[in-house]
């Protein structure tokens, strides 16, 4: 445990009674859960398999492993569970889905299926999705908190809150019939199955001999209750959070959980990570005093050890097209100076719509850019399309995945006679494949729709019994032999604009497939565990969900990102824009509790910084093609005046020396990057 500071030292060694360990930004927090892990197996003899190591995104779990495994190269770490919160959940429900009275082949829905199943039942209950307009949203809300479709029927208080609520327990029966789970059904089944089942939480406590979470600030009610489930009488556990950094209240995170473990495990030690490994002095100043504002359970000071730094600078601009260039301008110039590479730089921003102006700026100054937060690979229709495949191969009940697919390629299977189909399955409480297979279906169809459809549900049929005898190495030739009887490939070049486009699609399939075996060839070299199909399609279901916007390379490009996509990220040089009141807080969020919430994201937006730290407001900006005035962003005055470098603010003058080089020094720089010589 060489180089651990005091703090980062006890965070490892406390292992007797329960642990917060309150992390500041940039305070080392994963190597203390990592090095813990480590100290458990070697010096208290807890087997890594008893050790889960809990986060939010598989990258996060991934490095984590990474790390802990690099630790324990001389010692074993094998069977060592490190995943997100969902991932465990997943497991639970598939270890115990007969309890939860599921078939072992259950499908994970995505927000897209989900969508959709609720639009038509709405149609059924004759409902209106004008008048029920983000009921997916609520259904999720409830599901995090962890309110049952009856409890929620109980708090409406009035005819649409009943509405909605009667339509999340229609959902849920739905959800059931087709042997099928929502995202926020990996937390709250495993929930509900402990709370019914003592004895199947005592195995899962036994399972279990030591639980450590990170980012607990962003856990919701129904992740808090799993931890509290799984860590029991023996209270086993440390978590690692920071309530500055609770961004993301409107998904559910729920920062008071911090304060309810002092409640519900009063021997808690709570142990403050303070010094700061990433940005300078100046930088956490301006932070510390910036949330100060916000009120708190625990009081913590960001300091560092690596000097003042520079100056923050504040960037008045005269609207959003001059701010865009003037940001541009700055990278190029601080670029020139420093011998810095692109990839040092990021601009952060509020709402994605914020982007726009600065993309048009970096590509007409041809500077490469990557923009988070693009189309994830799973939501290219072709993956789609295979996904559904794949997915009803395994789970013939998945009527989401069935109508996606029953037409593509093209089978000359009608709107009508699907709908027909949809009715007689409604009506025998059946799944529209079990419907294919039936005898009755001729009562409702005629004879060339009824061909049809039993031909396609005969192939599904024989997919299936053929995939069910599969595993490792021949779920790779099977999943490849499928498209090719699908003549997919075709299917691409008739539906797509161009030659050129269909090419990339089928260059999609093609990575696909080749995820798919990387998949395989890990299970079988790390745990010798031949995969079948319902297992592959569990895992990349969950990837989809879980990381549509992660990304492994680090292209040498400017990093264009919201303020929420940015936490736990970390830049040299970081331009935080738009720093505008309605803006930075947002309009939404200008009253507590809202505004704490826009202060925290602030913070965040400030710590990524590790040398340089600009920001920018504009005077007027353009709002549903009026030009309105703005005013700039009260945090801007939150912060303390002696570290801050204004320019262009009214009253605020620069030397002569200052404006010669604030304005020649764009083009000197410019003209000798152009003539080096």
């Amino acid at each position: 445990m060489f180089g651990l500071n005091d703090r980062q030292l006890k965070g490892v060694m406390h292992i007797e009674t329960p642990a917060l360990v309150l992390a500041g930004a940039g305070s080392g927090k994963t190597r203390v859960i990592t090095e813990k892990i480590a100290h458990l197996i070697r010096k208290h003899d807890v087997q890594p398999h008893h050790i889960y190591a809990l986060t939010f995104t598989n990258k996060a779990a991934k490095e984590m492993k990474e790390r802990v495994s690099k630790l324990l190269k001389d010692d074993p770490s094998k069977g060592l569970n490190v995943s997100t919160f969902h991932n465990l959940g997943l497991n639970i429900i598939r270890q115990e889905y007969h309890a939860l009275g599921y078939k072992s082949t259950f499908s994970i829905m995505d927000a897209t299926d989900t969508k959709q199943i609720l639009k038509e039942l709405m149609k059924k209950q004759q409902l209106s999705e004008e008048e029920l307009d983000g009921v997916q949203w609520d259904i999720s809300n409830w599901k995090n908190a962890h309110i049952s479709p009856e409890k929620a029927l109980e708090m409406a208080e009035d005819n649409l809150q009943q509405a909605r609520a009667i339509l999340y327990d229609y959902y849920q029966k739905q959800l059931h019939a087709y042997n099928s789970v929502d995202f926020d059904d990996l937390i709250g089944l495993p929930v509900r199955l402990f709370n019914e089942n003592p004895h199947i939480l005592d195995k899962w406590q036994n399972k279990v001999r030591y639980l450590l979470v990170d980012e607990y600030q962003d856990t919701n009610a129904a992740q808090y209750e799993l931890v509290k489930q799984l860590v029991g009488v023996r209270a086993k556990f440390t978590v690692v959070g920071d309530d500055d950094q609770s961004i993301y209240a409107w998904r559910g995170a729920q920062p008071e959980n911090l304060e309810l473990l002092k409640k519900d495990f009063p021997n808690l030690e709570v142990i403050k990570l303070e010094q700061n490994y990433r940005s300078s002095n100046r930088i956490l100043q301006a932070a510390n005093t910036l949330i100060a504002n916000n009120p708190h359970v625990f009081e913590k000071r960001l300091w560092s050890e690596m000097g003042m730094g520079d100056m923050l600078r504040v960037l008045a601009c005269s609207d959003e097209n001059h701010e865009a260039e003037r940001v541009i301008s700055e990278i190029i110039v601080h670029k020139f100076k420093h011998r810095t590479q692109f990839k040092d730089y990021a601009i952060l921003y509020r709402g994605n719509f914020q982007s726009r102006l600065f993309e048009r700026a970096l590509r007409e100054q041809n500077i490469p850019y990557k923009l988070s937060g693009g189309q994830s690979f799973f939501d290219k229709a072709e993956i789609k399309d295979v996904m559904s495949y794949l997915k009803l191969i395994v789970n013939p009940d998945d009527d989401a995945a069935f109508l996606r697919i029953v037409n593509t390629p093209r089978r000359e299977i009608g709107a009508s006679t699907l709908e027909k189909l949809a009715t007689y399955a409604t009506k025998r409480g059946v799944s529209l494949f079990d419907a294919t297979q039936e005898l009755g279906l001729s009562t409702v169809l005629n004879e060339k729709a009824l061909q049809r459809v039993q031909h396609f549900g005969g192939l599904l049929l024989s997919w299936a019994q053929e995939a069910d005898a599969l595993t490792g190495t021949e779920v790779t030739s099977f999943v490849r032999q499928l498209i090719e009887k699908l003549e997919y490939d075709n299917w691409l070049h008739e539906t797509s604009n161009t030659p050129r486009a269909a090419e990339k699609r089928i260059e999609n399939v093609r990575d696909l497939l080749l995820w798919i075996e990387r998949i395989i060839d890990k299970a079988l070299n790390e745990d010798g565990d031949e995969l079948r199909l319902e297992k592959i399609v569990a895992h990349m279901t969950l990837m989809d969900l879980m990381e549509r916007n992660e990304e492994d390379s680090e292209p040498n490009m400017v990093t264009l990102m919201t303020l929420h996509a940015s936490k736990g990220l970390e830049f040299p040089h970081v331009f935080l824009i738009g720093m505008e009141e309605e803006l930075l807080p947002h309009k939404q969020n200008m009253e507590s509790p809202g505004l704490e919430e826009e202060r925290r994201l602030a913070y965040v937006g400030i710590t990524r910084a590790k040398r340089s730290l600009t920001m920018t407001y504009a005077k007027k900006r353009k709002k549903y093609g009026e030009e309105l005035k703005c005013e700039p962003s009260r945090f801007l005055e939150e912060l303390p005046e002696e570290l801050l470098q204004w320019e262009g603010k009214p009253g605020v003058e620069l030397s002569p020396e200052e404006q010669k080089v604030t304005g020649n020094a764009h083009l000197e720089n410019l003209k000798a990057m152009l003539n080096p010589g």
